[in-house]
């Protein structure tokens, strides 16, 4: 099967939601969103918003991206998460792909983590990728690795203290890992 952009779907509360990949349109939507995780702390390991280029390294060069965008009350069309899919080494370990997803406070628990992960493991496969890892689920994110967990991810590891929370200790990341199969 062949998964074609734009996907369009609904959520577990019935909300349409459309998956596009992302370009020039989408990247100050998804600044302003990022900005959002990046302040939560909770999930990504960016002490301070990126400048510019940061933000397109991270997001955009080299990397497929996916928008998820829904319709509010009074029809115009909102930014509520995306992800980024990229090879996680180069050259004899390029099949192995990495990805980053973000969904807005306001959005999570409804599903679009979930849609979002299994639209981004087939167009993974789809992508020629063989598995993915993700490379840092900080371990008091407790949504994240239970939904990759549910989604077929297994723990490889635990660094210990690997991420400086706001306050100033520290949390452990774990480092997860699923095959996309032959």
């Amino acid at each position: 099967m062949s998964l074609t952009f734009p996907v369009d779907a609904k959520l577990k509360d019935g909300s349409p939601v459309q998956l596009v990949l992302a370009d020039n349109q989408d990247i100050e939507p998804l600044r302003q969103l990022y900005r959002v995780i990046v302040d939560e702390g909770n999930s990504y390991p960016h002490d301070r918003f990126p400048d510019q280029e940061g933000f397109m390294d991270y997001w955009f060069r080299g990397k497929s991206t996916v928008a998820a965008y829904v319709p509010d009350r009074a029809g115009a069309v909102g930014m509520v998460g995306a992800f980024y899919l990229k090879p996680n080494w180069p050259g004899r370990a390029g099949h192995v792909a990495n990805a980053g997803f973000i969904v807005a406070p306001e959005w999570r628990n409804r599903g679009l983590g979930w849609l979002m992960g299994t639209t981004m493991l087939a167009y993974a496969k789809q992508l020629g990728y063989r598995c993915v890892i993700f490379n840092l689920v900080f371990s008091e994110n407790v949504a994240a690795w239970r939904l990759w967990d549910k989604l077929g991810f297994k723990e490889l590891g635990t660094i210990p203290g690997a991420v400086r929370k706001n306050d100033g200790t520290y949390q452990d990341a774990m480092i997860m890992f699923r095959s996309l199969g032959d």
